[in-house]
């Protein structure tokens, strides 16, 4: 069995961050491991507190996890600091970490914003770059890319530019449009640009979403299969999930994440 290394924040509530990343990559039928950057104060209604980790732990809890059970694939989520971007990045780097997926979480489904301003520009410098997978939504890759991120031309043009700096494929994600959920997945910056297009399902329970695409990516490449190939099982997944139609909460609901059992 191999095993995933989800390196996020916690949610009180069991909808989004680390323990959606461990439901999906359970659901995967692969073992979880975890480094938390963070402690929230959330529900389905919103995010009431943030209580970041310190720097040095999250070193130890990294370099943990790969001196025992090394680590197939590793998903990078909520980092809310520079100085937790740079411990995440030195570990990284210093463990030859492969497989790596980073979704730039900015902002909780909520509306509330879960990074530093100036966090942005070490989530730039640092993580991108060891990057395999790049998952930001419309929003964030408008933060990434400095551009306004809004019809299909810019999102593909904001996928380009996002290629151009990581090891591996940025995945712009739709699903802030109208109807459809379409996202687009460029590997290059020259290359044509795949797009992968989907009907939205029809609910308000999407919590955790982007964590948990992000998660079902890392464990399509922890089995060895291609980025392509990852992204397009963890779309279908993560539709499953939302279609399933559980309603929990009195807000934004979490997915059903075990959905296919």
């Amino acid at each position: 069995m191999e095993a995933v290394l989800s390196i996020a924040g916690s949610d009180s509530s069991g909808g989004a961050g680390i323990q959606a990343d461990i439901k999906t990559i359970a659901a995967h039928r692969l073992f979880a491991e975890t480094a938390v950057t963070a402690l929230t104060v959330q529900n389905t209604t919103g995010v009431f507190g943030v209580l970041d980790v310190d720097p040095a732990f999250v070193t130890a809890q990294i370099d943990a996890v790969f001196d025992d059970i090394r680590p197939a694939a590793v998903k990078v989520g909520m980092v809310s600091s520079a100085a937790i971007i740079e411990a995440v990045a030195d570990a990284l780097e210093m463990h030859e970490a492969r497989n790596v997926v980073v979704d730039p979480v900015m902002v909780a489904t909520s509306g509330a914003r879960l990074i530093d301003e100036d966090a942005v520009e070490a989530l730039v410098r640092r993580l991108l770059p060891l990057a395999d997978v790049a998952t930001p939504n419309m929003p964030e890759a408008e933060v990434l890319c400095e551009f306004a991120v809004e019809d299909d031309a810019s999102m593909e043009r904001a996928a380009r530019r996002l290629a151009a700096q990581v090891r591996g494929a940025a995945l712009v994600k739709g699903g802030h449009g109208t109807e459809w959920a379409d996202d687009v997945l460029a590997a290059d910056a020259e290359a044509p640009a795949l797009w992968l297009r989907a009907p939205r399902i029809d609910t308000r329970n999407t919590h955790g979403t982007g964590c948990s695409l992000s998660s079902a990516i890392a464990c399509g490449l922890a089995r060895g299969w291609s980025v392509e190939q990852a992204v397009r099982e963890a779309k279908d997944y993560v539709r499953g999930a939302l279609a399933s139609g559980l309603d929990l909460g009195k807000g934004s609901g979490p997915l059903d994440h075990m959905w296919e059992y």
